[in-house]
């Protein structure tokens, strides 16, 4: 069958985009991947009255007088919103909030089944800070949860901040914080592999976007020994005069050692390599890391060092495919992550509850450790149990459970 052509646009081979209707991917996605469905029945005149009028009035009244009642008598205390503007949307950047759908309802769909938690995707028509909050918080009141996705760097730094400060109920931007959970977890066990902790690596991430962000904040939380970040420039460091403020903050607290200059010199010596930008590191800086090093190469389709050159030199490898070993797929963090916040009706999403959520993930797979074996299948069915009750009890420790 011909393929149809839809968008003028060309793909990096210059070939012009097109829908195949033979492709399972399209006819996978025909008519959309979700659906409402009812939970209760509505087979005759009784149950009209009471899923609707007149019983639908009382359950209204009681919520009125006690607006915390929300939570037992609607969705609300299960319910994600699961917001993009379309700007970061996988690889494929700012492809606006229409292209971003099919992406919002996978997410919304693995919400559900990984997490039992129900989620609606909500695309907007703006990429503005202020128009974004605004939105979203009024909105809010329809949800128990704020899952934030695919906006870009540095605009998603200053939205979840101004979401979480006006809001109470989780905010959690995924390309951060889910990424980051999954990495620590992985980092965990294979220190615990091969006899090391945390504490004595020094590790250098490639990327000062969202991820990259994220995910040095919370090894710094854990306990790492140090962190460099690296952007298009090099080092991430306070002596630079070109950094935007979240820069400015990761200089703060990252590289110890006071490293400059390029990603490959950094390098030199480390430990750990988090690559989460694209790009490529030749060979010859990969082999200048210190002996058994773990290489976490996340970038998709093309890791940033291939894992055929890694396995050279690292103790343990780890892609975001899921055709190698060890993937770092935010699916096994963030739908156990807010099953947790929302069964505790959490006030906000703590790094407390994301290091116990990386400790759980990893403990999933504590006594079946290998280098192929550092962070469980998205389809163990330890996973988002595990995760879901070590976040709840740390929302609950760090009080800001609300039940």
């Amino acid at each position: 069958m011909a393929a149809e052509i839809v968008n003028p646009r060309t793909d990096s081979d210059g070939a012009a985009f097109s829908v195949d209707r033979v492709d399972p991917a399209f006819a996978l996605h025909r008519g959309g991947k979700m659906e409402v469905s009812a939970t209760v029945p509505v087979r005759d005149a009784d149950d009209l009255s009471l899923a609707y009028t007149p019983g639908v009035a009382k359950v209204c009244s009681a919520i009125a007088e006690q607006p915390e009642l929300v939570h037992e008598y609607t969705w609300k205390s299960n319910v994600v919103a699961v917001v993009t503007d379309g700007t970061a949307v996988l690889g494929l950047g700012d492809i606006g909030p229409e292209a971003s759908l099919p992406v919002m309802e996978g997410k919304a769909i693995l919400f559900k089944q990984f997490g039992g938690v129900d989620a609606v995707p909500i695309a907007l028509a703006t990429t503005d800070v202020d128009e974004i909050v605004e939105t979203v918080v009024r909105l809010a009141p329809s949800f128990g949860g704020v899952n934030l996705e695919d906006i870009s760097a540095p605009r998603c730094f200053e939205i979840e901040r101004k979401l979480i400060d006006r809001l109470d109920i989780p905010v959690f931007h995924d390309d951060q914080h889910g990424t980051a959970v999954v990495t620590l977890a992985a980092l965990r066990n294979s220190v615990r592999l091969t006899g090391r902790s945390l504490g004595e690596l020094r590790a250098v991430i490639s990327g000062a976007g969202a991820a990259g962000v994220a995910i040095a904040k919370i090894l710094v939380e854990a306990g790492i020994g140090d962190v460099a970040v690296t952007d298009r420039k090099g080092v991430v460091h306070a002596g630079r005069d070109d950094l935007n403020s979240a820069k400015r903050e990761l200089a703060s607290y990252t590289n110890r050692a006071g490293l400059t200059g390029s990603l490959e010199a950094a390098l030199e010596g480390a430990d750990v390599f988090i690559g989460v930008s694209g790009g490529t590191v030749a060979e010859e800086a990969v082999a200048g890391m210190a002996k058994g090093a773990f290489i976490f190469a996340m970038a998709n389709p093309t890791p940033e060092i291939h894992p055929d050159v890694a396995h050279k030199y690292a103790a343990v490898v780890a892609t975001g495919r899921s055709d190698y070993p060890n993937q770092i797929n935010n699916v096994l963090a963030f739908p156990g992550i807010f099953a947790g916040a929302l069964q505790v009706r959490a006030s906000r999403i703590t790094e407390g509850m994301k290091i116990a959520a990386a400790e759980a993930l990893a403990a999933v797979v504590d006594g079946e450790l290998s280098a192929d074996r550092v962070i469980p299948s998205p389809f163990d069915e330890r996973v988002a149990p595990a995760v879901t009750a070590a976040v709840a009890a740390a929302a609950r420790a760090e009080g800001v459970a609300r039940r």
